[in-house]
């Protein structure tokens, strides 16, 4: 019976805050106190209250415009919607500071956010990576126009990531020809894909699956391109070999060239 008293003591006291917390807050998206409504939005961003400021900012961002204040409303605006994790709106309130207000005090931390932005937006590497080379830009362009800022490391860190993750992407991609048993297209997306990024982690794989895919292509064909393409596989074999000798794929490669090899034997003593 005394704790459902004390309880009540803190319920009714603190249910009564809230709605007079609210009914202050409706009246206030009603008012034309603009100067009021941008105090106040500044009030609900220190308290972390991001849906509320932003609400209020969407309200006063017109009548600040050409002011000394337009873009201090407009980095509070993209902070309390980056507050909410919605960073499409966020990263666009910032770039919109950053090419508007170029002599802003905000503009150095508007750019980083606006890469930053992209960068949360980057999917897995699955998925369409549209985000993740905006992002890339977006940083590239930081680091050379901000050479000296305390940032880089992170973007450099974060570039790193990006990056990974395109190759990965690249790398699926094209091994998902090889799966698919399109092994001429897979040659060719892997080869380009080497080509693009020639120090990717999935090299030794690529080089594999490139000779791999040749020697299936080869092996599939019809009688007038058989010699030509189990030639090509004896070449693809001596690329991966001498690059990497002692691969877990060795034995398979090793198999696929003397397979390889007579098949073409059977051609010069047919000659």
């Amino acid at each position: 019976m005394f704790e459902k008293r004390v309880l009540r003591l803190f319920i009714v006291p603190l249910t009564f805050l809230l709605l007079v917390g609210c009914g202050e807050y409706e009246k206030l998206l009603k008012s034309k106190d603009y100067e009021l409504k941008y105090d106040k939005a500044l009030e609900y961003y220190e308290d972390e209250d991001y849906v509320r400021a932003s609400t209020l900012l969407d309200q006063v961002v017109n009548i600040y415009r050409g002011t000394m204040k337009a873009d201090t409303v407009k980095y509070y605006q993209a902070m309390s919607y980056y507050g909410q994790r919605d960073y499409i709106l966020a990263g666009h309130y910032f770039q919109q500071l950053s090419t508007t207000y170029t002599g802003s005090a905000y503009l150095e931390e508007s750019e980083f956010m606006s890469a930053y932005c992209s960068y949360m937006q980057s999917p897995r590497p699955s998925l369409d990576q549209t985000s993740t080379f905006q992002a890339i830009n977006a940083f590239k362009m930081y680091m050379t126009k901000y050479p000296n800022s305390d940032k880089i490391p992170q973007c450099k860190e974060i570039l790193t990531e990006l990056n990974n993750k395109i190759v990965e992407k690249s790398y699926n991609s094209s091994r998902l020809y090889y799966d698919l048993g399109y092994y001429k297209s897979a040659i060719i997306s892997l080869r380009n894909s080497l080509e693009s990024y020639p120090d990717t982690k999935y090299r030794e794989d690529i080089l594999y699956l490139i000779l791999r895919s040749s020697y299936l292509l080869a092996d599939n064909s019809v009688e007038s391109k058989r010699k030509e393409r189990f030639q090509s596989t004896i070449d693809e074999y001596f690329s991966f070999a001498s690059e990497f000798p002692e691969s877990d794929h060795k034995k398979d490669a090793e198999k696929m060239y003397r397979n390889s090899q007579e098949v073409l034997d059977k051609y010069t003593s047919n000659n």
